[in-house]
């Protein structure tokens, strides 16, 4: 029988396990005026409930369809833990999202993010955020929620990851692909990444270890930076250059070129009568690819098939449209060039 006069034992609490609530509500309390900076009509933005609510009538949207997407940002994650160069994956984060339901010629609404990490630094976590709350505000889009999960024994040290949630609308009848009107001969306007974007980082990581290039080493295909500093840099948006194309008629099919490079995404665009030609001539292969593929000994196919290769986005378009489109991207701070066309299946 158990001695009642015994001290008692400490009980137990959850910050004890691994789990500082506090530390929750540093970063919450961080994160609020981040959120308010990318208010927009139809979104408070306002964090803090079980739920974000977002209002199209008040977005002017009259009869819409909703688009949603969802991503991550991969092993590009290692290099920002590695090096603590954590504000630009947030950007990452979103813009893997909102490209997509772009190409489905919705604008992108409203986001929420996901991040989980062992032990959670309120001014780590701030740094991840500041990254999604720009990115939004590149995309036009609110940040009206997400969730900050502590998973002691889930993730070691200061790993964690990212994942993100987009809404985006279009109105009735104006979605992509339009397939039907489609032919061969319309031309393919591609638009230049920001460099590999959010793909292909396990090979890129396997390509440095075998050169015997830390993170922290000069660059040798970007001019003063490290490696970490030029392969960090985030994935490009496209929401506010191609919108307004899109709403206008002019873009009959996007493909965002994510993992499967330009040979595996540009089909998803079309219908299965069409097939297409790149010339991959027609526009400058950023020198970080050439690169990899040198040091890395990837064959061209390889490349192709798991790299941007300098194009992130390519828009599907009438022939006689073709100049004016590059114009009009030119125009909104976009490199773009005819990269190809349609044909024949």
């Amino acid at each position: 029988m158990a001695d009642p006069n015994a001290p008692k034992s400490e009980g137990l609490t959850y910050a004890q396990a691994g789990v500082d609530i506090d530390a929750g509500d540093a970063l919450v309390d961080a994160i609020k005026p981040m959120a308010k900076s990318t208010r927009r009509p139809g979104a408070s933005a306002d964090l803090g409930g079980f739920g974000g609510a977002f209002d199209l009538q008040a977005a002017g949207f009259k009869d819409p369809i909703l688009i949603s997407g969802t991503d991550g940002v991969g092993t590009k994650l290692r290099l920002a833990i590695a090096t603590g160069i954590l504000d630009t994956v947030g950007v990452d984060l979103v813009a893997m999202c909102v490209n997509d339901v772009l190409a489905q010629g919705a604008e992108p609404l409203f986001f929420l993010d996901y991040y989980a990490t062992g032990k959670l630094d309120p001014a780590r976590g701030a740094e991840i955020v500041s990254g999604i709350a720009e990115g939004c505000r590149q995309s036009g889009c609110a940040l009206i929620g997400g969730e900050t999960a502590e998973m002691p024994g889930m993730y070691e040290g200061e790993d964690f990851d990212l994942a993100g949630f987009v809404v985006g609308a279009a109105e009735r009848g104006h979605l992509l692909p339009r397939a039907r009107t489609m032919k061969p001969g319309d031309a393919l306007i591609g638009l230049a990444s920001s460099g590999p974007h959010s793909n292909g980082y396990s090979l890129i990581r396997r390509v440095l270890d075998r050169a015997g290039i830390a993170f922290d080493a000069p660059a040798p295909f970007a001019d003063g930076k490290t490696a970490a500093q030029a392969l960090l840099a985030p994935t490009r948006i496209y929401v506010k250059s191609l919108l307004p194309l899109i709403r206008d008629g002019r873009i009959k099919g996007l493909a965002h070129i994510t993992g499967g490079g330009i040979t595996e995404n540009t089909p998803r665009m079309l219908p299965d009568s069409l097939g297409f030609e790149v010339d991959y001539d027609a526009f400058p292969r950023p020198a970080v690819f050439e690169w990899l593929a040198e040091a890395g000994g990837i064959e061209e196919a390889e490349m192709r098939r798991t790299f941007n290769c300098g194009i992130g986005m390519i828009a599907a378009v009438a022939a006689e449209n073709a100049e004016g489109v590059v114009k009009s991207l030119r125009a909104a701070g976009e490199e773009a060039w005819v990269i190809g066309r349609l044909t024949e299946k």
